[in-house]
């Protein structure tokens, strides 16, 4: 049975406290590989630019980042400043919607410490 078709047979309703389904839009951009870590870096240091980011972020290639950019950006997590200047200069910071996504995904955050002695 179909992903799809499993869902339209639970009958969940988004009023259920119960129904998880509002989440499976966030998670899924959220999951793919290192949209969280762009989300921390442009959260821990506020206005940066691509190059920053990617120093921090070595081991993904520049397109990855890119296009990790651009579904933020989409999503309206990120907003991107792009400078009419010499050479181009853009700029990436959370959006409020980014800044109230980090807020409370801190909760996260300390259960997923709590079970890690280990850090990042």
């Amino acid at each position: 049975m179909r992903e799809s078709e499993a869902m339209a047979e639970s009958e969940c309703e988004c009023t259920d406290p119960g129904c998880r389904c509002l989440l499976s839009e966030p998670m899924a951009l959220l999951g793919r590989k290192y949209v969280m870590d762009v989300v921390c870096v442009v959260a821990n240091h506020g206005t940066v630019r691509f190059g920053e980011i990617e120093a921090h972020l070595p081991g993904a290639s520049t397109s990855t980042l890119s296009t990790r950019l651009d579904e933020l950006v989409e999503a309206g997590l990120v907003e991107r400043e792009r400078y009419a200047e010499i050479p181009p200069r853009v700029e990436y910071e959370l959006s409020d919607e980014g800044e109230e996504l980090g807020e409370r995904l801190q909760p996260l955050v300390e259960w997923a410490m709590e079970r890690d002695e280990g850090c990042c």
